[in-house]
């Protein structure tokens, strides 16, 4: 039977090494993970969508927010890692986590969710009135995934998706700035794909470990072809999405931007396809996103995929 989230767990919680208050305030700031406040930069999407990074008075609310989102977004991360502690003490890497490893308490890491709420809530405040409603509904989703949704297989990774596109929302929010259709369900398209990547990067990994018997909490190792079509198929979508929102609108000049059109939806093409080739290899890592950002060749399509469709708009 699953534990609660904060009664004792199966197995012994490790003893405390925090070894001094350096080693605890690093182990904090670990637990926040925040190079996942990356994540965030989707709320400034409005704001390069319209050609508007350069106005001060939106990129300072745009500002705002992102704070906002990221110390919410951390809330969030000690929660599941409080809840997830026995489980990630039997994964090959996630029992390296603060929690897990007993490095920072579970019962101190608890006692920085409401601080940390309250200072996202205070900074949202600044940055528009209704971005606290945005928060507390990313707030109650995330909540959700972690005590239930996340065994229920395929609805964990639509409300992933949901997730991100939650960002590009809340910064059409802050903006007042409307994207079209087509643009937010490219976001929700792209990012499910990335969601299933993720779940198929865990399945590959727990396959060697566990070889017939591998399962990614709902997903069992069987699961993996279906996983690779459907999340192979939600990109290719979405660059088609991507493509018909850059094409739409009047365009005097036709030639030149047709070309930025092509480039940007290749690139993207061509990034997406690598990112599931690599996880089909078994050299993608369990946090896609780390991949990510130290990945030269990916960041660099990601530029220019980024600098194609802000010519092409």
């Amino acid at each position: 039977m699953r534990s609660m989230p904060f009664e004792p767990v199966p197995t012994p919680e490790p003893t405390a090494r925090t070894g001094g208050p350096l080693a605890l305030a690093a182990a904090f700031v670990e637990s926040l993970r925040p190079y996942q406040w990356l994540k965030n930069l989707l709320l400034f999407v409005p704001l390069a969508a319209a050609h508007r990074l350069i106005d001060g008075h939106l990129l300072g609310v745009t500002a705002r927010a992102f704070l906002a989102f990221s110390l919410c977004a951390s809330a969030v991360y000690v929660f599941n890692d409080i809840h997830d502690r026995a489980a990630d003490r039997l994964h090959p890497h996630k029992r390296f986590r603060a929690i897990a490893s007993g490095r920072l308490p579970w019962q101190l890491a608890l006692a920085s969710i409401p601080g940390l709420i309250l200072a996202a809530n205070i900074v949202a405040v600044g940055a528009h009135p209704v971005l606290p409603l945005v928060l507390a509904f990313y707030i109650g989703l995330q909540v959700a995934y972690t005590l239930w949704l996340k065994e229920v297989i395929l609805l964990d990774a639509f409300v992933l998706a949901t997730g991100y596109t939650l960002r590009v929302y809340a910064g059409e929010v802050v903006t007042s700035l409307p994207l079209p259709f087509e643009l937010l369900l490219f976001c929700a398209l792209l990012f499910l794909s990335l969601a299933l990547l993720k779940r198929y990067t865990e399945l590959f990994l727990l396959r060697a470990r566990d070889g017939t018997a591998a399962h990614a909490r709902a997903y069992l190792l069987e699961d993996l072809d279906f996983v690779l079509a459907l999340g192979v198929g939600s990109g290719l979508v979405a660059v088609q999405l991507f493509g018909l929102y850059l094409s739409a609108g009047e365009m005097p000049v036709r030639a030149p931007k047709d070309l930025m059109i092509w480039l940007a939806c290749v690139t993207l093409l061509y990034w997406l396809s690598r990112m599931w080739l690599t996880a089909h290899r078994g050299h993608m890592t369990d946090d896609p996103l780390l991949f990510v950002i130290t990945d030269k060749v990916g960041l660099c399509l990601l530029a220019l995929t980024g600098m194609s469709a802000w010519l092409a708009i």
